[in-house]
């Protein structure tokens, strides 16, 4: 029998496939500003980290940061929503494990998630979400899982954090929290999953 009392789940490629729109975002931005579209190693480090240190990492000078950062204000991201893809069985393992066990997100996402999920109409079926504009330091960190030990007021092994990149794995064996890896045999954990609805038995429920 586990002792899990908090499932939490990363955003990008666990809840939702964003890599279309994600791609389409940056890519716009890109061209915008005259430059190449992203190659596959950008998008990787894209994928995994928070928007101002995969902008950085596009743009490494000043004076174009501050050029895309103001230029991102005037974006409108909803144009890009209706390239993202809710993960199959995703509501369906939600709803059968509330309110049983609580839910959480952790994210390294940072204004764009609360529009997610409004626009999905999944906010209520998360009882916490932390983005990186509510720790310290953002995954690889270990911050935002202590968070969330910490608003639930468990212990460690009593949270299941499902990821899909290697920051993702850091993060929760910093927490010394157990880890479900999502799609990504590479990463070092017991648990392999390949689709949501396979948690179902890692759950018990």
């Amino acid at each position: 029998m586990n002792d899990f009392k908090v499932v939490a789940f990363d955003c990008d490629g666990v809840l939702f496939d964003t890599e279309q729109a994600n791609w389409a975002y940056y890519d716009h931005i890109l061209r915008h500003f005259g430059k190449p579209a992203m190659t596959p190693e950008q998008f990787a480090y894209a994928h995994q980290h928070t928007l101002n240190e995969s902008i950085a990492y596009l743009f490494n000078d000043e004076e174009s940061l501050a050029a895309v950062y103001d230029y991102r204000e005037t974006m409108d991201y909803g144009a890009f929503l209706k390239l993202l893809k809710v993960e199959p069985y995703l509501v369906q393992l939600l709803t059968k494990i509330r309110p049983k066990l609580k839910t959480a997100i952790a994210t390294n996402r940072s204004d764009t998630m609360d529009r997610l999920l409004t626009e999905f109409e999944l906010s209520d079926y998360f009882d916490l979400v932390v983005t990186s504009f509510d720790i310290r330091h953002p995954k690889p960190h270990p911050d935002s899982l202590f968070k969330i030990l910490d608003y639930f007021d468990i212990e460690s092994h009593q949270a299941l954090y499902i990821g899909d990149s290697q920051v993702d794995a850091e993060a929760a064996g910093a927490a010394k929290i157990p880890f479900v890896a999502f799609r990504n045999e590479t990463l070092p954990t017991e648990y392999h999953i390949e689709n949501l609805k396979q948690l179902e038995e890692i759950l018990e429920v």
